[in-house]
């Protein structure tokens, strides 16, 4: 199942609650007495290396994968960890794991997009019992797990629990599942976690609901210097996202690179592309003049089709003070 964010998820703080918002409350009630349970019944597993968990508070994409990415990158350059594995939830895909990605055998709709663009950069284990992914990533030699997301999952210690924050968004409305994006109470998430990471400008103040006492680091997502589309401006793209909140996206595009967007289309979270959908789509991008484009994720999902071409745009994390996170996961790692 997909889904598509409302968009009183991120009204204007000034404006009043629409009545779909208000009836949701009730249901979100019983999201956090199920959340609550779940929290004081777990019997958390410790692995024997650390675990270094990226999560957020928000459902939807804050950037949690190019993060995920960045940090795989600091640790290895700085000698933290000689084979770190990744380890993610693996959402999408039918399979549960735990088991090891592998591009060349798994498609995103076994192990989910996130996992396929992972395991190119490190070995990812999938697994949505989070112990048993941890004891196969250190049965198969991992001396360190970075855990794509699972902040919320009771079930493994996490020895540090960062959460990432997209600037433009924040915390949304501040509710609960399904009246708002909060995956867990905004109390109790910004309380445990060890360090924030806010990817751009803080548009909607998200800095003032932090303890005083907790790290901010502050990182913005760039293009990747790598085979980049073409930036002539008499080259016209249609640009497409299947994402939790694939506005992000189609703004990055024009603010961030040169590429001409004539249009843009939304798509559901982890849309399910058929060649039906490709096909319209390549129509629609030739009765523009313009190429198609889209996000890494949403280039797993779509079916492969002779003469039809779909560009992208790889993102990746430039830190403010690449320090600040090092000397983070260094003082955790030296008191496990």
């Amino acid at each position: 199942m997909t889904l598509k964010t409302p968009d009183f998820w991120y009204r204007n703080e000034d404006d009043a609650p629409p009545a779909q918002e208000r009836a949701l409350e009730l249901i979100s009630g019983l999201y956090e007495f199920a959340h609550n349970l779940h929290q004081k019944t777990a019997n958390p597993y410790k692995a024997r290396i650390p675990v270094i968990c990226i999560g957020n508070i928000v459902a939807g994409g804050t950037g949690k994968t190019p993060t995920t990415l960045a940090l795989l990158d600091l640790v290895r350059k700085n000698g933290l960890a000689q084979n770190p594995f990744i380890m993610i939830r693996g959402y999408g895909g039918a399979e549960k794991g735990p088991l090891r990605a592998d591009p060349e055998k798994h498609s995103a709709w076994e192990i989910g997009d996130e996992a396929l663009i992972l395991a190119k950069y490190a070995p990812t284990i999938v697994a949505a019992d989070r112990a048993a992914g941890a004891k196969l990533a250190e049965s198969n030699g991992a001396d360190m797990i970075l855990m794509d997301d699972g902040l919320q999952n009771p079930g493994i210690h996490k020895d540090i629990k960062i959460v990432v924050i997209n600037g433009e968004m924040g915390f949304g409305n501040k509710k609960l599942l399904p009246a708002g994006p909060l995956r867990q109470p905004l109390a109790h998430g910004l309380k445990n976690a060890d360090a924030f990471i806010i990817i751009g400008e803080d548009k909607r103040d998200a800095k003032n609901e932090m303890p005083a006492d907790k790290k901010l680091i502050k990182a913005t997502l760039a293009q990747k210097e790598t085979k980049t589309p073409d930036t002539n401006p008499q080259q016209k793209y249609l640009a497409f996202a299947g994402l939790g909140y694939p506005q992000k996206f189609f703004r990055f595009l024009k603010e961030k690179t040169s590429l001409n967007i004539v249009e843009t289309l939304p798509f559901s979270d982890h849309h399910p592309y058929d060649e039906y959908e490709l096909r319209r789509l390549h129509e629609h991008a030739q009765k523009l003049d313009a190429k198609l484009i889209t996000t890494e994720k949403d280039l797993m999902r779509l079916p492969k089709i002779e003469g039809i071409d779909v560009e992208t745009v790889q993102v990746e994390i430039h830190w403010e003070k690449e320090d600040e996170i090092l000397d983070i996961i260094k003082t955790s790692i030296q008191a496990r």
